[in-house]
């Protein structure tokens, strides 16, 4: 097993990585902060890996309520969230109960911010079953659910007292889910860390192929990078708008699509590229680098192009992100690969980027 840990003083908190975790109730104890929890999954996971943990944790004597919710993006909404606190009411859950989001990034997310407002806030432990919530999701606090007019619009920071990575449970993510995953391992080597994105260029096959020990670094190296750019900016007013790489244009491929028609990590994938190509145009970025980036994109099995959804739809989708500053697109473009930064950009240089990665699909 290995500990990343997430620094911010009273509120820091451990992600254990390793294989076999889901099973080791040891390891949740003292997270929380009575003997009893909520498990929130859903139904993918739910046959999988529900009474592993919760017969687990029964054993070593925490009550524990069950709440399984349906599984997909479409689950991220108000109906889905009251049904959690109806069920958290109706088993007498009080503050000191721990929610434990047992799942992906829908369950995390949904799961989170039902800890966030239940009761004010009660305790909260992530257990992410999927690559792109044990990278990314899993990590730092962000909790949301999603409204028809923008993806993730209503939410909290609210960080977990504690994170455990069972890297065995990737054995059982299908594999469009798992490369949606890997969009967001490669949005760390492209944000902040152009030896890791040569190392992913060199084993981007093993990563495809559920190589152990290839996973495990991956996942670690992403977690220790989000740990540190967390450390430094909790609340997003710095340097963690850099981990939106991508999400501004995913964002509106998602909501303009319609939730669920893309994976987050697919839409996230043609959105780097759009970054990219926005970021050479108005030239930071060589031309090979795109192409660079185009293609490790491609070898992970990601979409490169983007739904023909049309420059003016996705201006104004972009215009309602929760990152816009009154009414201004805020981007995150690329220097270089492996360093990034927020601008803006004229309508004309995002048309113009817009036009060269999209085309009906």
């Amino acid at each position: 097993m290995i500990t990343v840990e997430v620094a911010l003083d009273a509120r820091s908190y451990p992600i254990h990585i390793g294989a076999g975790l889901l099973g080791h109730a040891p390891l949740l104890v003292p997270a929380l902060s009575e003997p009893r929890v909520a498990v929130v999954t859903d139904t993918n996971v739910a046959p999988l890996y529900l009474e592993r943990v919760a017969g687990a944790l029964r054993k070593a004597g925490i009550a524990v309520t069950e709440i399984v919710i349906p599984a997909g993006e479409s689950s991220k909404d108000w109906p889905t969230l009251n049904r959690v606190i109806e069920c958290l009411l109706a088993s007498g859950c009080d503050r000191a109960t721990t929610i434990v989001a047992l799942g992906g990034g829908v369950v995390g997310d949904l799961a989170g911010f039902a800890a966030a407002t239940y009761q004010r806030g009660v305790p909260l432990v992530q257990m992410p079953t999927t690559l792109l919530a044990q990278v990314d999701s899993a990590v730092g606090g962000k909790t949301a659910i999603n409204h028809p007019l923008g993806k993730n619009m209503i939410g909290a920071f609210y960080q977990p007292r504690l994170v455990v990575t069972d890297t065995a449970a990737l054995d059982t993510l299908p594999d469009r889910e798992l490369r949606a995953g890997l969009a967001e391992v490669i949005k760390h080597g492209l944000l902040g860390d152009a030896a890791f994105l040569a190392w992913l260029e060199e084993n981007i096959d093993k990563l495809k192929g559920r190589e152990p020990l290839a996973l495990a670094h991956a996942i670690r190296r992403c977690c220790e990078m989000k740990a540190a750019i967390v450390r430094e900016d909790e609340r997003e007013s710095g340097i963690r708008a850099h981990l939106n790489l991508g999400h501004t244009f995913g964002h509106a491929i998602e909501t303009g699509l319609g939730y669920g028609n893309w994976l987050h990590g697919e839409a996230v994938a043609a959105g780097m590229v759009m970054a990219a190509e926005l970021s050479h145009r108005l030239g930071h970025l060589a031309a090979r680098d795109v192409d660079r980036v185009r293609a490790l994109l491609g070898r992970a099995g990601l979409p490169v192009v983007g739904p023909a959804l049309g420059p003016g739809a996705y201006l104004e989708l972009m215009r309602r992100d929760k990152k816009a500053v009154a009414g201004d697109i805020r981007f995150v473009l690329l220097k270089h690969l492996g360093e990034a930064f927020v601008g803006a950009a004229a309508d004309e240089a995002v048309r113009g980027a817009l036009n060269a990665c999209t085309r009906d699909l």
